[in-house]
Formats: structure tokens, C-alpha cells, sequence
């Protein structure tokens, strides 16, 4: 075969694979400048892929494309399949994007066993690109807990003071909600008569009862990787305790897997009863929204402020996802793609400054418009992307869901306004103790500005930033159709939904 119909036919496996491979020949590696260097070819080398794979999309269709099918465990009906859709294949590229970000962003941070931190980033993006590209519900748990090792030993072996107990915080809830989705995956299973191929369990209908059961299961374990309320409490000890690499790729992929698992599994296999607990989600979506902003604003901990806005930020996403209409889904989706991309340029500057000043409370700094202020010029715009100012992308995704909520109920917009209006005095507040202030800083001359690999890693967050900002039909028409079919997937069973649950009491 050659290589122009290998990258035709197997782009998908091209783009999982290509990090594994990297992270193979690693191991025969000593120098650790080569092993530096390899791992960012690699990574780049994924990026460009993937942005291949987005040109090449054909988005005027919801159907799955680049699709691979091999038998694998002839024995289970268990294939090696995969495709991407409208939205899964912006994942895809956005897990691309951070990867070679993350090694920048680990380029002097991580001074002791580079190679394995190394490996650890390229086996991470191997299976976090996995679980967006699997069609099979068995590839798709494979990859799925293939990215608790290298998360938990990147968290652990390079992380803070309280690593440890962080690593094994991270690992326990994960695990909890990976074994609850295991028992879902079962009964699915045989349901469907012997069959993990998802687009085939996309198209079964199964009584209320079991939906109800299944949601429960499905929804605790994508909650807790959202996080969702109550189940965030995982994230701000995990996100304060891992290397900046660790916290680039808990904001900007793995939070994104749990509501992923809701597009992917709850809404279309379980229609009516993802509509029927609808109201109890947007209820713990307000809740997070609210609660997550308030103890966002209560942090003296930079790092630890940014954690828990992502805690509010999410319960934008959930909200917008279980209205069920094409602003609030379309609003959700372009959400979680700004989310990644605002919240890892953040934790990347609190990364920054931390090497510079080896602390992270706020009450430390005050002077960096004055001694650091191209980095408080990136700060300043990331930061008016978090609290979604208009002509950053944080705007239209925080619009479409105000849109969508106007639309299912109205009363929604004031929580949602509250959630702004407590974004916006968090963000600002973080902004002014960080940059204004004090004049001076203990050793301030030798606080060095960023340097140019600090700068292309921004400067590529900075991107989209302002091109979703300015431009947001590039993106939006990607999902447009896999949005429309999947609300038809999901409100074609709505009328029936009175009924069913009548019929379960």
C-alpha cells in the first residue's frame, strides 16, 4: 500500500497512532534536549494531521466519515471501528492543538524524567483522540481508561506538594464513573443482541425503565468528568497539584469527554430519558454555574481561581446541551471547543508566571504590567475571553446558549446572567491583583518577560480566540448538521416520552 492511499484510507489511525509510535521510540532516547525535541515533532506532526483531517471534512452531511472497520474479538462482535461526525471531529483537532502546546509548556518546567513525562504526554494523546474517533462502545472504553495511567502518573510523579493524594483523588472518582459506565455498556450489550457498534445502538429503541436505569449509570460517570455539581470536587485539587502540561489537558480535553459521552450516548441512544431528566441537569447546571463562580472569587490561589471557573464555565455547556434546542446544543459544543482553548491559555499563563516567581497567590503579585507586560497584554485578552467579552469566543458560545434558553424558558436567563455578572467580577478582580498594584517585586529584575516559545504557544491559543470571536460560522458550520440529526434523534421519540413514562408507573 502506498503512502498517499495509507493516509486516504487510515487517517484516523494516522492521527491515534502517530503519538504511540513517538512515544515507542522514546524509550531507546537518552538525551533529554532529542527527546524534547522528538516529542514536539511528533506532536506538531499530529496537529498538522488533524488539521487535515478538518479541511478535508465534509461538513454538508451528519453521517459518519473516514470510517475504519476491522473485525478485532470476532467472538464479542467487537470491531476496531472508527469515524468522526460534525462533532466529534472538532475534538479531534482540538486535542491536536494542545498537544504540542503542552510540550512547550513543559519545555523547562519539567526538569526530572523527561522521558517519561514525554511518554506520558504521547501515550495521553493517543488515547484521548481514541475515545473521540471510536464507533465501537468497547474501542471507545479501551481508550477511554488507557487515559487514567498517564493522567494519574503526570499528576503524581511531577505534580505539587500534595501529588499524591491529588493523583489518587483524580484516579478513584474517574475509575467510579468508568465502572458505573461499564455495567451501562453491558446490558446495552445484550440489548442489542451482541453488538458494541454505537451507530447500530443509536438506532435501537429500548423501553423507559431501562433508558431511565441507563441514563443514571451513563450520566454519573460523564458527571464526574465534566465535573458536574456535586462531583466537581476532584478537579480543583487535581488542577492546583499537576504541572501546567496536566492542567492544559484536564481543561482543555479530558472535561470535555463527559459532556462528549452525552452527545455520543445519552442523548441519542437514550432519548426519552434524557429529556425526562432534563430539568434535574439544568437545575445542577445553574447550581454550578452560581456556586462555581462564587468560590472562584473566593480563591487567593490563581491556579486554584481558574479550576473552579471551570466548574462554572461547564455548567454553561450542560445547560446549553439539555435544552435540547439547535442554540443551546450548538451553543454547548462551540462552548466546550472555547472552554479548551481559553481555559488552557490560563492555566499556561499561571504556568508561566509560576516559573518565574514560584508562587501562585495573588496577594505575591501586582507588578506585571510593569515588569512582564507582553505577558500581561496575553493575560488581559484570555482573560476577556473567560468572562466572555464580545469579539472573543467566549461571547457567541455564552450567546447561542441565552438564545437557546430564552427559547425553552426564560426564567433560566437570569441565573445565567448572575453566572456572567459573578464571571466577569472574578476575572477582572484575578486581572487587576495580577498586573496593577504594586511597582516592585521581590527580585523583580530578574523577572524575565516571555520569550519567543512562550509567545507561539499563546499566540496559538490567541487564534482562535479572536477567530471564533470574529468569525464563529467557521465552526458552527461544522456541527450544523450532526446537531440537526441528533436533535431529530432525540425529539423524535418526544411525543412518545408521556406515554413511556405513563406507561412505566
Amino acid at each position: 500500500m502506498s503512502w498517499t492511499e495509507l493516509y486516504n484510507h487510515h487517517l484516523l489511525s494516522i492521527i491515534i497512532f502517530l503519538p504511540l509510535l513517538g512515544a515507542v521510540a522514546l524509550l531507546f532516547m537518552k538525551n533529554e534536549r532529542l527527546i524534547r525535541w522528538w516529542t514536539l515533532a511528533f506532536m506538531v506532526a499530529d496537529f498538522m494531521l488533524t488539521t487535515c483531517l478538518v479541511f478535508k471534512f465534509d461538513s454538508t452531511t451528519h453521517r459518519m466519515q473516514f470510517v475504519e472497520r476491522y473485525g478485532w474479538i470476532e467472538r464479542f462482535n467487537i470491531d476496531y471501528y472508527l469515524g468522526v461526525d460534525g462533532i466529534s471531529v472538532l475534538f479531534v483537532f482540538l486535542t491536536g492543538l494542545v498537544g504540542w502546546i503542552c510540550v512547550l509548556a513543559s519545555w523547562t518546567a519539567i526538569e526530572k524524567r523527561v522521558k517519561e513525562f514525554m511518554i506520558a504526554l504521547l501515550v495521553m494523546q493517543t488515547a484521548m483522540i481514541g475515545v473521540f474517533c471510536a464507533l465501537d462502545f468497547f474501542l471507545f472504553y479501551v481508550f477511554w481508561e488507557i487515559m487514567l495511567i498517564p493522567m494519574y502518573l503526570i499528576i503524581g510523579v511531577w505534580g505539587g506538594a500534595n501529588r499524591i493524594y491529588s493523583a489518587v483523588k483524580f484516579f478513584l472518582y474517574t475509575l467510579a464513573g468508568s465502572i458505573l459506565m461499564l455495567v451501562g455498556m453491558i446490558v446495552l450489550y445484550f440489548k442489542a443482541g451482541g453488538s458494541f457498534d454505537i451507530p447500530y445502538l443509536m438506532e435501537q429503541k429500548y423501553e423507559f425503565t431501562l433508558q431511565a436505569f441507563l441514563f443514571i449509570l451513563f450520566f454519573v460517570a460523564f458527571a464526574i468528568k465534566v465535573p458536574m455539581f456535586p462531583f466537581h470536587t476532584w478537579l480543583p485539587d487535581a488542577h492546583v497539584e499537576a504541572p501546567t502540561a496536566g492542567s492544559i489537558i484536564l481543561a482543555g480535553v479530558l472535561l470535555k469527554m463527559g459532556t462528549y459521552g452525552f452527545l455520543r450516548f445519552s442523548f441519542p441512544m437514550l432519548p426519552d430519558a434524557s429529556l425526562f431528566f432534563a430539568k434535574p441537569v439544568i437545575v445542577l447546571s445553574i447550581i454550578a454555574i452560581i456556586y462555581g463562580g462564587f468560590l472562584a472569587l473566593a480563591q487567593e490561589d490563581m491556579k486554584k481561581l481558574i479550576a473552579y471557573s471551570s466548574v462554572s464555565h461547564m455548567g454553561f455547556v450542560t445547560l446549553g446541551l439539555f435544552l435540547f434546542n439547535k442554540n443551546g446544543i450548538e451553543g454547548g459544543i462551540l462552548q466546550m471547543f472555547n472552554h479548551g482553548i481559553t481555559t488552557s491559555a490560563l492555566f499556561l499563563c499561571v504556568g508561566l508566571i509560576y516559573e518565574r516567581t514560584r508562587t501562585r497567590l495573588l496577594g505575591h503579585y501586582g507588578w506585571a504590567a510593569k515588569l512582564v507586560p507582553w505577558y500581561a497584554v496575553f493575560l488581559f485578552i484570555f482573560s476577556l475571553a473567560s468572562l466572555g467579552f464580545p469579539g472573543t469566543n467566549g461571547f457567541i458560545g455564552e450567546f447561542l446558549i441565552l438564545l437557546g434558553a430564552y427559547e425553552e424558558y426564560k426564567l433560566y436567563l437570569v441565573f445565567l446572567i448572575i453566572g456572567i455578572i459573578v464571571g466577569a467580577a472574578y476575572m477582572l478582580w484575578m486581572y487587576q491583583r495580577v498586573a496593577f498594584g504594586k511597582h516592585h517585586a521581590e527580585g523583580g529584575h530578574e523577572i524575565k518577560d516571555v520569550n519567543l516559545r512562550e509567545v507561539v504557544a499563546m499566540v496559538a491559543f490567541l487564534v482562535f480566540v479572536l477567530w471564533v470571536g470574529f468569525h464563529p460560522v467557521d465552526f458552527l458550520n461544522i456541527v450544523d448538521d450532526s446537531v440537526a440529526h441528533l436533535i431529530s434523534q432525540v425529539k423524535g421519540g418526544e411525543l412518545l416520552t408521556e406515554a413511556a413514562v405513563e406507561a412505566a408507573h
